[in-house]
């Protein structure tokens, strides 16, 4: 206990200290520069302002805090199409991301178990699926925008796609790998095929399962943001998009940070769940 204790608190200062370290680099790198007038003409450095300045194009730290500041104070306001608060902007995008994860687990775990317990069906499918896992989701947005006619039901089928292979293959391989006697006890208890794959395959593949919908979400959340650069409206994509077009750099940082944060805790939330329905044997 109390070597877990120090462990937590040097990973917690080296954290604080690389922390300090990063905004003291930024805050000399946006330092103001004064400006080279050795070989200048003295007239003309004058007329310039001489002594003046070069000031970085990015944003100072002190800048970007009350930026941060502004923008959390009214996460939810709306002024608009293009003038939305960050918490409706995340809103849009994790909506989609969800609704494309849960078609996919819908169709990747099931027909993950039908490969699994099915050495004949893993043979028959898996050419398609090396086939199409390589593809880039966005290579299917051209074709979904041109089939579905909808921006934000192109951009749920993308993440449909980018969620749909690391569950399949997982939960395929979870299945696979259950232990051969426990499916010999259920087979001479004659146990039915339905039963079985609940109360006898599920929990034991539960962990693999969950490591691939995990992975899943991670794509997903990072195709999303791409997905509505190319669709546009809203979501955190199209703000990062728009504040790019409208030079503010300082909300184009806030939103990188808003997406890692909301990343994280997504990863952590499925991290905590496997910790859950992980076992030991």
């Amino acid at each position: 206990m109390i070597m877990t204790k120090s462990l937590n608190f040097k990973s917690l200062l080296i954290s604080v200290l690389l922390l300090c370290a990063l905004l003291l680099g930024w805050y000399i790198a946006t330092l103001p520069q004064a400006a080279l007038t050795a070989n200048v003409d003295p007239e003309y450095a004058a007329l310039m302002g001489g002594g003046a300045v070069k000031k970085s194009g990015m944003p100072t730290p002190a800048e970007f805090g009350h930026t941060l500041r502004e923008r959390l104070s009214d996460p939810f306001y709306d002024h608009g199409p293009n003038d939305k608060g960050i918490g409706i902007q995340l809103a849009y995008s994790l909506a989609r991301v969800l609704s494309g994860f849960a078609l996919a687990a819908l169709v990747a775990i099931p027909l993950g178990f039908v490969v699994g317990m099915s050495p004949l069906m893993q043979r028959a499918l898996n050419p398609y699926i090396q086939l199409l896992k390589p593809i880039s989701p966005l290579a299917w947005m051209p074709l979904a925008l041109y089939t579905i006619k909808d921006s934000s039901a192109s951009a749920i089928f993308v993440i449909f796609i980018c969620s749909l292979w690391p569950m399949l293959i997982n939960t395929a391989y979870g299945v696979a790998a259950v232990r051969r006697d426990w499916l010999d006890v259920a087979k001479t208890l004659e146990v039915s095929a339905l039963r079985k794959a609940f109360q006898v395959v599920l929990p034991a593949a539960a962990p693999t399962i969950l490591t691939g919908m995990r992975i899943s979400m991670g794509i997903a959340w990072l195709v999303i943001v791409a997905a509505e650069m190319l669709v546009g409206g809203t979501g955190i994509g199209y703000f990062v998009w728009n504040e790019w077009n409208n030079l503010s750099l300082t909300n184009v940082i806030f939103a990188i940070l808003m997406i890692g944060v909301v990343g994280m805790m997504l990863d952590m939330m499925f991290g905590g769940l496997s910790r859950l329905v992980a076992y030991n044997d």
